[in-house]
């Protein structure tokens, strides 16, 4: 019993003493600078990247003249693994888009949405279906809408385009 007692005492003497005298050989000085900086976000760059984004959602009447309803045709076909949008189509993962624009946001009875999306208030017009196309999770914070979003204003234009003629009642585009 006795012989284990000393050699785990030796064991942990040996282990710390090579940790000491290695630190002794290899020294090595700390730098006077970190070699990391870390840059601190001014709060002038965070409005403009506010600002950006209101603009982007605000300018989306004058893209339609720069593409159209089938470009858009072409674009849904990444939202049309989840959503249907043929008139009578059902709801998929996501909810039917026939009709969505100037529909109530989270209204379809059939479809259960997130609480968010029922909570949100307002109806789908070109500058909302916009900004929710962007990021929809920041747009309307608590959505189960996965989807990360269309960078591209001239896709989200098209893509409108093509929602707002697949209803019984297209918003006017002036």
């Amino acid at each position: 019993m006795n012989k284990i007692i000393v050699s785990i005492v030796f064991a942990v003497i040996l282990v710390l003493g090579i940790n000491k005298i290695t630190d002794l050989i290899y020294y090595v000085e700390k730098p006077e600078k970190s070699a990391y900086q870390v840059t601190t976000v001014t709060t002038e760059s965070t409005s403009t990247e506010t600002s950006s984004s209101s603009s982007e959602s605000g300018n989306i009447m004058s893209l339609f003249a720069s593409t159209n309803s089938t470009e858009g045709a072409k674009v849904f076909s990444k939202c049309a693994a989840c959503h249907s949008i043929a008139e009578g189509g059902g709801n998929k993962i996501g909810p039917s888009l026939w009709g969505v624009l100037g529909r109530k946001v989270g209204s379809l009875p059939d479809y259960k949405y997130s609480k968010a999306m029922t909570a949100y208030g307002k109806s789908w017009s070109f500058e909302e279906m916009n900004g929710f196309l962007i990021k929809p999770k920041e747009w309307i914070k608590g959505t189960k809408m996965a989807f990360a979003g269309l960078k591209n204003e001239k896709d989200r234009a098209a893509i409108i385009l093509y929602m707002n003629e697949n209803t019984n009642n297209p918003l006017p585009l002036n």
